[in-house]
């Protein structure tokens, strides 16, 4: 059977997560508008912590039955995912079995809190708390982060790795080689039959690069892990944000399939 070609973009918000705006059917208009194939709604899952940037577990029902209709309002216009991004916390007790048994098409695993050795969480990508940087070693931070990463690719409970590389956003760089401090993460990632995004997001922000990095995907390409294609929008406007340089960077490093889903399978198609 021939691979079909689509235009996919896996991971987008809605405004139940008190930090994005518009309304889902906005979105999905704008992604057809623009030609997309393939839109995956992945909003940021509830959790008993930080419940500002959150649903609450109260809105599950109304969310995947609001992207159920749009599935099927638009089934002949464009094709509907539904799913999660969820905060890989290394306190397991903080992430919820209602979430990760959902009945849902993927589910984005992604580190947004580094757990420190007093066991307070950092929200490390949060402008409000980013003083912190300059209270430790940049490589310490960045090997937490790593290491966090690599226990969320071991916990075998995620289809997608959000961000990979999200502790770069402020620009705050490590001195030792990236690819020597990913490493690990990335075998596991590799291991664990785990889809990597590279999310445009990361080209809005102070370290405006997309996530992960060019040397990253490079390692990537190098281990053959898959990929996937993400907006990360927030607003109507970053849908399909910056979806041909991101494309392009992919077949620059030599890729050119990457990955949908449908009720946690992975399916191949070209882009």
């Amino acid at each position: 059977m021939s691979i079909i070609k689509q235009r996919i973009d896996l991971h987008n918000h809605t405004s139940l997560c008190n930090h994005a705006n518009g309304t889902t059917e906005e979105y999905i208009k704008r992604a057809i508008e623009i030609g997309i194939d393939v839109f995956g709604f992945s909003d940021h899952a509830p959790m008993p912590f930080d419940p500002k940037y959150r649903m609450d577990i109260s809105q599950k029902e109304f969310y995947e039955n609001d992207v159920k209709f749009l599935q099927n309002k638009y089934k002949d216009k464009i094709e509907i995912l539904l799913a999660y991004e969820v905060d890989f916390m290394q306190d397991k007790n903080l992430m919820l079995d209602e979430i990760l048994k959902a009945d849902v098409d993927y589910l984005i695993g992604s580190v947004h809190f580094i757990q420190e050795k007093n066991n307070n969480l950092w929200g490390f990508d949060n402008p409000e708390f980013i003083g912190k940087y300059k209270e430790k070693n940049i490589d310490d931070i960045w090997a937490d982060y790593f290491s966090a990463i690599e226990e969320l690719a071991k916990s075998r409970l995620f289809d997608m790795v959000g961000h990979l590389d999200l502790i770069k956003v402020f620009k705050y760089l490590p001195n030792k080689d990236i690819k020597m401090i990913a490493k690990k993460a990335m075998l596991e990632i590799k291991k664990a039959n785990m889809v990597l995004e590279i999310n445009a997001a990361g080209l809005r922000k102070p370290i405006a690069q997309t996530y992960p990095s060019k040397e990253l995907l490079e390692l990537a390409y190098e281990l053959d892990i898959p990929i996937a294609f993400s907006s990360d929008a927030h607003e109507i406007e970053q849908i399909g944000f910056k979806y041909d340089e991101v494309t392009k960077l992919a077949k620059d490093i030599g890729y050119t399939t990457c990955i949908k889903f449908k009720s946690r399978e992975k399916i191949v198609v070209k882009f």
